[in-house]
């Protein structure tokens, strides 16, 4: 019946394209704008165009931003001999929540999954190997999830680093096995942050 109302038909395709989003729940959050305010529907519109004008990667560390360098990255006040490899922004965001870590980030933008076709080159692996090179980082804290693919990538950064004299360390446990660091309580970050340990 919603086929023949080619608006809201395309809008609930279009949020259903989002991650965990179902039909059922694109039709929900379709209907809750129809019924919004028209300045509240165009203020989402409007954010989520300036989102796409705006938001770019950093050069250096590919977090997201406004402005690059990021602001992480041209920050005197952080500690710039240790940087902390994260998968996702997501889990950099989580980190600095758990205000555990005060140095610098190098986003990976994935894990290594050979059956979903990443591999080293898809990833931001070559990029934090040429920041190595520069001879200011010393110890790499390799916090990429806790699942078979962050773990495999942890152990693939592990022997491309250590050759190079840098201290490898991987957060402590207190992050459950399986899990994402997206999802994990400030808490439990900042202990697995705190007491890494050697890798």
């Amino acid at each position: 019946m919603l086929d023949s109302i080619p608006s809201f038909s395309r809008l609930v395709a279009e949020l259903a394209k989002f991650p965990g989003i179902g039909n059922k729940t694109a039709a929900r959050l379709a209907f809750h704008i129809l019924r919004s305010q028209e300045s509240e529907a165009l203020a989402l519109a409007d954010a989520i165009c300036d989102l796409k004008k705006k938001i770019r990667f950093c050069s250096i560390c590919h977090h997201i931003t406004e402005s690059d360098p990021c602001p992480l990255c041209t920050d005197p006040a952080r500690d710039e001999q240790v940087v902390c490899v994260v998968e996702e922004p997501q889990d950099l965001i989580s980190i600095e929540r758990s205000r555990s870590f005060h140095g610098r980030y190098h986003v990976l933008h994935g894990a290594l999954s050979p059956l979903d076709g990443v591999g080293p080159d898809e990833l931001h692996m070559h990029d934090l190997v040429e920041r190595l090179k520069e001879g200011r980082i010393n110890e790499v804290i390799l916090a990429t999830n806790f699942s078979v693919e962050g773990e495999a990538t942890a152990l693939y950064l592990a022997r491309l680093i250590k050759p190079l004299g840098i201290r490898v360390t991987r957060p402590a446990h207190g992050i459950p096995m399986g899990s994402d660091i997206e999802y994990v309580d400030e808490a439990t970050v900042h202990r697995a942050v705190s007491g890494r340990q050697e890798l």
